[in-house]
């Protein structure tokens, strides 16, 4: 049971509470910062021909680093969580590469489904096929390997766990999308006058002629509704609350809550966003994410909340600090980077030139 009086003296709680300000300190910075022309491209790579005096150029951009960043914070807090309910760290790595194997390529299916572009992605398709199977994954590998492995994992909490990831990696990941200048919000000066003057003191401005925004639909200048730096903060807030309900053994709750807040903020965003998500008033986006709610409430039947230990963040702490464990993070992340990061909607022309004054 949760006992609010120790809630600034546990372990459980210092943990919370750093990681809530160091996502402060990281989100002040980002929201003012990345929606300039500068943070888009990371680094640009030549591609060298020889005897011509300009070269092609792949760009590398902040999109990739901030999205695979988000990747392997979602990883690294469910690996963290599931250690805390004392799950064996092989078995949550096996869950982690099964469910990042079938989700990671859905973001890109479903984009290109939904809004017929070949080079897009979405996160919210991925997480609404993520919901479907994670749970059926986790109770074949109960029936299949549970035996033989000697362990079956629970699986309500390792649903909890896993929304809990999405939010903390989707707060993350929002601002790749503000360093790209995509997934933007619509016009402040085109929201109804009520709207307009609430939004208009945070609204957001891009700059670029590369960022989406501006190729798209020509609002670089604009002040925007800054539903990207909105949704980062409603998901990670949502993923702190929902992660001391899990500390607090209130598994069933943490489910539910951050389900439904995430999803229920994604129905409600997507009346503010300006992007392209279709041709539907009622974007397919939000179908899937008003499909999930009874989905995710039937889950609670199928797998009720049972008796289990107290969680401990040290015990999740030192599960995951092993060099094998570091070294799949890092693997993660670069894997990534490599597959979002490497822009395929940009080029670059390099040339190279020896400075005067060293000759």
């Amino acid at each position: 049971m949760m006992d609010s009086t120790n809630f600034f003296l546990d372990s459980n709680a210092a943990f919370l509470l750093l990681l809530g300000f160091l996502q402060f300190l990281l989100f002040s910075w980002a929201f003012r910062n990345l929606p300039k022309e500068n943070w888009q491209f990371l680094a640009v790579v030549p591609n060298i021909e020889p005897g011509v005096d300009a070269h092609n150029g792949t760009n590398y951009t902040w999109y990739g680093l901030f999205l695979a960043t988000g990747y392997v914070l979602g990883a690294l807090m469910f690996l963290l969580l599931m250690g805390s309910i004392a799950v064996p760290w092989n078995i949550s790595l096996v869950v982690t590469v099964i469910v990042l194997a079938v989700c990671t390529p859905l973001s890109s299916i479903i984009a290109r489904l939904v809004e017929g572009k070949k080079f897009t992605l979405t996160v919210g398709g991925a997480v609404f096929g993520g919901l479907l199977i994670s749970p059926w994954i986790v109770h074949l590998l109960n029936m299949q390997a549970g035996t033989f492995l000697g362990y079956n994992v629970p699986v309500l909490p390792t649903m909890a766990a896993m929304a809990i990831a999405y939010g903390v990696g989707e707060g993350t990941g929002r601002l790749a999308c503000i360093s790209f200048g995509c997934c933007y919000g619509k016009s402040v000066n085109d929201l109804p006058s009520g709207l307009r003057k609430l939004l208009s003191p945070i609204g957001m401005t891009f700059s670029g002629k590369t960022k989406k925004i501006a190729y798209a639909h020509s609002l670089d200048g604009h002040a925007v509704v800054p539903i990207q730096a909105m949704t980062a903060i409603v998901y990670s807030a949502t993923s702190l609350y929902g992660s001391w309900l899990f500390l607090n053994s209130s598994f069933e709750a943490a489910f539910t809550i951050v389900i439904g807040i995430s999803q229920g903020w994604r129905i409600l965003s997507e009346f503010l966003r300006a992007d392209y998500r279709g041709n539907n008033k009622f974007t397919s986006y939000q179908r899937m994410s008003l499909l999930s709610l009874p989905y995710a409430a039937g889950l609670l039947f199928f797998f009720p909340q049972s008796a289990m230990s107290a969680p401990s963040i040290e015990a999740g702490l030192k599960s995951i600090w092993s060099p094998g464990m570091i070294l799949f993070l890092q693997g993660l992340w670069a894997i990534i980077f490599l597959y979002t990061g490497k822009s395929k909607v940009t080029a670059a022309r390099i040339s190279f030139h020896v400075v005067k004054d060293r000759i």
